[in-house]
């Protein structure tokens, strides 16, 4: 039977059940962009409230203090973000920080990894730059799947060279469209980690696995040496994209507690000043058809919030990746664009 109406499609976008709209917001879209849009949409939907509202905003200011209470809430949110953000920072630090023997383990365990991936890739020495590495064992995955088809070619059983011939042209044809988008895609930049999430490498493994069950008595012992070099070159790719996730994860989470810490200064000065300094007797007129004090208000109160909107945006990306990683090896945690469901026995 063959796998491909089974199979997820090969890229995060075509497994995904979501819009390509709601991907772009969770993961693929700038985040100080995305921290723009969710900025603008507070701004004209505070707006849009003001004026459907049935009590005017300067009405309310006669009998009410909204202003003064609204930003003093938001001076106290802002302080306990920026203990967050500490927070977040000694979490980070906490990973780096050690005694020299643990140091010296966590040296000689990469170390141990670089050499078993020059294994894989046939090489001296392993790439040091993180795409240029996963592109590497991309690669050698690719050729150790020729490899397997070859071994496979020298039996008698053309029901199992049909499948074989299958999943090589998937494996060789997905592994030359990400070792392309991986081309110059620089560590710190989301682009690694996304590329190397197209890499459906888990059910390549499950496929792989399958095919040695199904037909364990048509392998030469050729072919079971090729099939295991296969499946050692997508468990080292699985385990350099964890790897390279894990440091992404610590690279953003500096990234977010940096940023909030730039964008909560002039965000506590508007709001303090709201407090401080503000007159709504000193603002009079309209603009737009909207009174100059709505206007004011909303203003301060959308820039006092960006420090909140920042860190919505980075996390959505954060948590969306850590969903859709949770496992590693061939398991399938979501619900992917197949057609029917997958035969295991």
């Amino acid at each position: 039977m063959s796998d491909s109406g089974t199979q997820p499609a090969d890229t995060v976008v075509e497994r995904s059940s979501n819009s390509r709209w709601t991907l772009w917001l969770l993961l693929n879209g700038n985040r100080w962009f995305v921290t723009i849009l969710l900025a603008a949409f507070a701004f004209v939907g505070l707006l849009a409230i003001s004026q459907v509202s049935p009590v005017s905003l300067r009405g309310l200011m006669g009998t009410k203090e909204p202003v003064h209470f609204l930003f003093q809430a938001l001076v106290t949110s802002l302080i306990t973000g920026v203990t967050l953000v500490l927070t977040i920072n000694q979490l980070v630090l906490s990973q780096e920080l050690g005694a020299v023997d643990d140091q010296r383990e966590r040296l000689e365990g990469s170390l141990e990894f670089h050499e078993d991936v020059e294994d894989v890739i046939d090489a001296p020495i392993s790439p040091p730059d993180p795409a240029s590495f996963l592109q590497a064992i991309i690669d050698a995955s690719q050729d150790r799947a020729l490899e397997f088809r070859e071994a496979v070619a020298d039996g008698h059983d053309e029901e199992l060279e049909e499948r074989v011939d299958e999943f090589v042209d998937n494996v060789a044809g997905h592994a030359d469209a990400v070792h392309e988008r991986l081309d110059g895609a620089q560590f710190g930049t989301y682009d690694v980690v996304r590329f190397a999430l197209d890499y459906n490498y888990s059910w390549k493994i499950f496929r792989a696995r399958r095919l040695r069950n199904a037909y364990a008595d048509s392998f030469t012992d050729e072919a079971r040496e090729a099939h295991d070099q296969l499946l050692e070159s997508l468990k080292l790719f699985g385990l350099a994209r964890e790897h390279f996730k894990t440091l992404y994860f610590q690279w953003e989470l500096i990234n977010l507690s940096r940023a909030i810490m730039y964008v909560s200064v002039p965000a506590l000065v508007v709001a303090i000043s709201m407090i401080a300094f503000f007159d709504a007797g000193a603002v009079m007129g309209a603009v737009l058809g909207v009174d100059a004090l709505v206007w004011v208000v909303v203003t301060a109160a959308t820039i006092s919030l960006v420090p909140f909107l920042l860190l919505v945006a980075f996390v959505l990306r954060l948590g969306t990746m850590a969903k859709r990683t949770l496992a590693i090896g061939p398991f399938i945690l979501r619900e992917s664009n197949r057609d029917e469901e997958i035969e295991w026995d």
